[in-house]
């Protein structure tokens, strides 16, 4: 008991901060999927809809370097609460377009563009402030309990999004939106510490020299670099599967918003039990070997389920064995990237590492919503009725969308087997 009391009081600054801003991200998830219904019921378009992300995904990896190199000038606190309140002012403006009856989607794509830049800037800043608030024996349940947070609001973000738009309409969702950012915001601003560290140093370098270092960094450090090339090729494969689960759950037959966010709450079940478990786990022995095999069978389950199932429970079963997994691999990958790099230059190679590993969003999603409105979906509905893609797929739409999990479930294992054996990966083990 003694030791768990001094636990808590070890991790106090984090556990505020991550409770406030879990609690904050609630009401952005919130807002985040009832565009995403809105966007597809006005458009019935996956590729459309899919744009939403692109939108938000383009500058975070465009001006991520540059971004870390200014992160790691500035102060973090200041920097995250800045941020923070300019999103909060898409959510305004897009609430003040939905009142007046104006609301389109290209205005959304204009405010993602906003929404992505802040998070280009808040995300390395995030990072540092954990690591100066607690001390490095806790990096292991960091992840966990991030993890653990993000489960829980996959798993009430589509219950509450969905019963809230049911009952009261897209003004309420952006109301919580805005009421979980005004309780963190204060908590942050009068309630959190961040430590000062080496922005003074950082302001004497010029921000392109700043900017380099971190790339310089990762040309020296080839395992690290290696384990990010291996995350952007999985993130390509997830973000072409991101692009095509509403258009299936949403048009297949058995399929509807009740059945998108059902299965969106498996999903964040199964987050939440991996999350639990990657915090109550002790440190493995190999952290490389659990990235791999958590990888492996993340991918080799939940695309196969989704693309030949054709009933709700087939399909909450594979988002289940899809997602337990993940919180585990992404403990090990903080904790490899925290021990690894430097504090001081966290932000700027965190930032590459943005630009390096989430690149491949932005062409996923395109690349999915693409692929469902004109290769595959037209490919299912050209076919006979006794077609073998019939009797594995299904007809109607939302036939091509499961066509198209089945083939990425083959690149994600071909993905995982791959990187499996790039030996300047495992060299992080030594």
């Amino acid at each position: 008991m003694k030791n768990y009391k001094n636990t808590l009081l070890e991790m106090r600054t984090f556990l505020l901060l991550w409770i406030t801003q879990a609690f904050s991200g609630l009401g952005s998830s919130m807002t985040s999927y009832a565009l995403v219904v809105w966007s597809y019921s006005q458009e019935g378009s996956a590729l459309k809809t899919a744009l939403l992300m692109v939108c938000s995904y383009a500058p975070y990896v465009i001006f991520s370097i540059f971004a870390g190199a200014l992160s790691d000038r500035w102060d973090k606190k200041k920097t995250m609460l800045v941020c923070d309140t300019i999103a909060a002012a898409t959510t305004v403006v897009t609430l003040i377009l939905l009142q007046k009856g104006q609301l389109q989607i290209w205005h959304l794509y204009l405010l993602n563009v906003v929404i992505g830049l802040m998070n280009t800037v808040q995300q390395p800043a995030s990072e540092v402030a954990v690591t100066r608030v607690l001390p490095e024996k806790h990096y292991q349940k960091v992840g966990g309990l991030r993890y653990f947070s993000n489960a829980l609001n996959s798993i009430l973000t589509p219950i509450i999004a969905t019963a809230v738009l049911g009952l009261a309409g897209m003004n309420v969702v952006f109301a919580f939106d805005l009421f979980t950012f005004t309780v963190a915001f204060l908590v942050l601003a009068f309630a959190i510490r961040i430590p000062k560290g080496g922005e003074k140093v950082q302001k004497q370098e010029s921000l392109r020299t700043s900017a380099k270092q971190g790339i310089v960094y990762l040309k020296k450090e080839r395992g690290i670099l290696d384990l990010i090339f291996f995350l952007a090729a999985i993130n390509l494969v997830a973000s072409v599967y991101d692009a095509a689960f509403p258009a299936m759950l949403l048009s297949r037959e058995g399929g509807s918003e009740k059945v998108l966010g059902m299965v969106n709450a498996v999903i964040g079940i199964s987050t939440l039990a991996g999350s639990i478990l990657a915090s109550l786990m002790k440190t493995p022995k190999s952290r490389v070997r659990v990235i791999c095999n958590c990888l492996l069978f993340s991918m080799s389950f939940e695309n196969f389920m989704l693309a030949l199932g054709r009933t709700p429970p087939v399909w909450c079963i594979g988002g289940f064995l899809g997602w337990i997994a993940i919180p585990l691999m992404n403990t090990n990958l903080d904790a490899i990237m925290r021990l690894k790099v430097p504090e001081e230059m966290q932000g700027r190679v965190y930032s590459v590492r943005n630009s390096f590993q989430f690149f491949t969003i932005p062409v996923g999603y395109f690349l999915g919503g693409l692929l469902v409105d004109k290769v595959f979906e037209p490919l299912m509905a050209a076919c006979s009725s006794d077609s073998i893609l019939i009797r594995l797929f299904g007809q109607g739409k939302g036939s091509g969308a499961a066509f198209l999990f089945f083939v990425i479930a083959f690149a994600g294992i071909a993905v995982c087997l791959y990187f499996r054996h790039d030996k300047h990966i495992w060299e992080l083990e030594k």
